[in-house]
């Protein structure tokens, strides 16, 4: 697996998200941020949404659910066509059972932490997932300061992932742009969610190709 970049749809047109997905043909995933104004105080999208834009789209969609109670939830996403389900182990009560859940759907399994929360008393859940999640801004609201903080807690993942040996992808999401990815990239980060640099863009799948180019540069390819 390369690196790969994943545009948020937070910042696209939500009245026009086929077209808007299919502007970003080089995009090697759609990022779809489902928020339900409790774990987040924000809302936007569910269920409906992401089922219909699964069957029009061209790229797999990454749902990220910053919701409570997702082990209620989050099966449902996969069968609604999500390709990968990220849920937050801040708010999950059986994160292992959850995980396991999603895959028997046939998505990928995805574990999210928040820019405070630690990735050491998670480590014995790496072999039990496909993605672990550095959230690198405080998640709820697209636009935001990419947070440097958050750069130690990555290379600390992608160690333990080392260590571990399973086969899982490290994503940031936050700040993300051509300001900024060539860090991720550095401390271990090899799947890139970006919002506004994509969506902000003048020409938003070039702007896909210019973040996965900077993100191979500081990897050295």
């Amino acid at each position: 697996m390369g690196l790969q970049i994943t545009p948020s749809l937070l910042n696209a047109d939500f009245a026009h998200l086929a077209d808007e997905a299919a502007r970003i043909p080089s995009a090697d995933w759609l990022h779809m941020d489902v928020m339900d104004n409790h774990f987040v105080p924000n809302l936007t999208l569910g269920l409906p949404v992401i089922e219909s834009l699964s069957r029009s789209a061209a790229q797999p969609i990454d749902a990220h659910l910053m919701i409570a109670d997702p082990d209620r939830w989050a099966p449902a996403y996969a069968e609604a066509g999500a390709g990968s389900i990220t849920f937050h182990v801040e708010a999950a009560a059986a994160p292992v059972r959850l995980a396991r859940e999603i895959r028997a759907q046939g998505a990928r399994a995805s574990m999210a932490l928040k820019p405070a929360t630690p990735i050491d008393p998670y480590v014995d859940l790496l072999p039990e997932l496909d993605m672990v999640l550095v959230m690198t801004v405080e998640p709820g609201f697209g636009g935001q300061k990419f947070l440097d903080l958050c750069l130690p807690k990555i290379r600390r993942t992608r160690e333990l992932i080392a260590a571990s040996g399973a086969d899982v992808w490290l994503q940031v999401d936050g700040g993300v742009s051509l300001e900024t990815i060539e860090r991720c990239a550095e401390a271990g980060a090899d799947v890139f969610v970006a919002g506004s640099a994509v969506f902000g863009a003048d020409d938003p799948s070039a702007m896909v190709e210019a973040l996965r180019t900077s993100a191979f540069a500081a990897c050295g390819h």
